[in-house]
């Protein structure tokens, strides 16, 4: 018997459901390799007679399968699109696009879009032009900030010499500062990153002068193997920081002097926890003495200024290198000398300070004693104690008062 090639060889045959959005239903019977296209075709016919004479007609209908409610690709067959026997497919119209703006539409819409953008500076000038000028000066602001900075550090120098009275009295204090002089021996700003000093290193740099390049370049390995690079002809590169040497020297200085001062004073007058706590204290300020930022004073020497009128205009102007410019080039006030004083103990402001029951309180907290240590000499660290649970709402007091008799 003689059997055709193409039906041995033919594809499955499916029965579809196919559902028009009108409401019409009937089945089409497709090999697995039609078309989708072809399928929509045998689709229309039957739907629409006649509609197959637009040529647009096609492609302005689409076949969703039901189950999936995935629109079928036309250039794909029934079998790529995973369409089993008896699945129902739906015959949707696509939506037509949008039609165009016209040309009046699109002039109105900038119209309106222009009648929304804000207004220049010309047009912000003639509105106001009749309102009465209120010019607040800028300068006079200014100096109202710097005096607040100044007066609080008088503040805080004052508050100290309180907090150390009230907590030399607790028996406890020693060994409270004690612990307080552990936390600072982990202070991260006097070490350096050890991961970055030995990836350094391991690249064939100098220990000392990949410590001195990871302190200049803020723990940066990238900027401190860049600045290696760039100075590795300068006959300089090894001499230490500026104001790295004074501030040693002086540490030393301070640490041999307090231990000579220590030992007499115990056996002489036998009170060892008041000295002992005394000399806690003096280890503190000397941890907590002010570091000038390497590349401030590098670059205001190099304008021609000496190293320690550099170091002392950075500490007045709280390690901001355009402040202290300022401070060089004019009457350089307040002085250095102005910063160790404190504020009148019998003025007002500091009597309300000290009559206020939470900064009462604080005052007998170590950590509040660390806190003024600190922003004494870092102010930039003030934000940190702003933020601290146990030290913020001191200086939140603080501020307020001072805001508050400032305005009266």
């Amino acid at each position: 018997m003689f059997v055709q090639e193409e039906k041995i060889f033919a594809g499955r045959v499916l029965r579809l459901h196919v559902c028009s959005v009108e409401g019409a239903e009937w089945l089409e019977e497709v090999p697995e390799d039609t078309t989708v296209e072809k399928l929509k075709e045998r689709c229309l016919k039957h739907c629409v007679p006649g509609s197959l004479e637009d040529p647009k007609s096609i492609t302005h209908h689409k076949l969703i399968h039901a189950t999936s409610e995935k629109v079928l690709t036309d250039t794909k067959t029934v079998l790529e699109e995973n369409i089993q026997d008896k699945d129902v497919l739906l015959l949707v119209k696509k939506r037509a696009p949008p039609p165009p703006p016209k040309m009046a539409e699109v002039s109105a819409e900038e119209k309106r879009k222009q009648e929304q953008k804000a207004p220049d500076k010309d047009a912000i000038l003639k509105a106001t032009a009749n309102l009465p000028s209120h010019n607040v000066d800028r300068t006079v602001a200014h100096h109202n900030m710097r005096d607040f900075q100044t007066e609080l550090r008088k503040i805080l120098v004052s508050l100290i010499e309180v907090a150390q009275k009230l907590l030399a009295l607790n028996p406890d204090a020693v060994e409270l500062f004690k612990k307080a002089n552990a936390m600072l021996d982990e202070d991260e700003e006097d070490r350096v990153d050890e991961i970055a000093l030995r990836q350094l290193t391991e690249m064939g740099f100098p220990e000392s002068r990949a410590v001195k390049a990871l302190r200049l370049n803020h723990m940066s390995v990238t900027q401190a193997m860049e600045w290696l690079i760039e100075h590795a002809d300068d006959p300089t590169v090894d001499a230490p920081l500026p104001g790295q040497t004074s501030l040693e020297a002086a540490s030393e200085v301070g640490a041999s002097s307090a231990g000579a001062i220590a030992g007499p004073t115990l056996e002489a007058d036998g009170e060892e926890p008041k000295d002992e706590l005394t000399e806690i204290f003096k280890k503190i300020r000397r941890k907590r003495e002010f570091r000038p930022d390497p590349r401030a004073v590098i670059a205001l020497m190099e304008m021609g200024f000496d190293e320690k009128e550099v170091i002392d205009a950075l500490r007045v102007n709280n390690n901001q290198q355009n402040a202290a410019c300022e401070w060089l080039l004019g009457d350089r006030k307040p002085s250095p000398e102005d910063l160790e004083k404190g504020i009148d103990t019998t003025s007002p402001l500091f009597q309300a300070i000290l009559e206020n029951p939470v900064v009462q309180l604080g005052l007998t907290n170590p950590k509040t004693l660390l806190a003024f240590e600190d922003m004494l000499e870092n102010p930039l660290n003030s934000t940190q104690w702003m933020n601290d649970p146990e030290t913020g709402p001191v200086m939140l007091q603080i501020s307020r008062i001072f805001q508050t008799l400032n305005r009266t």
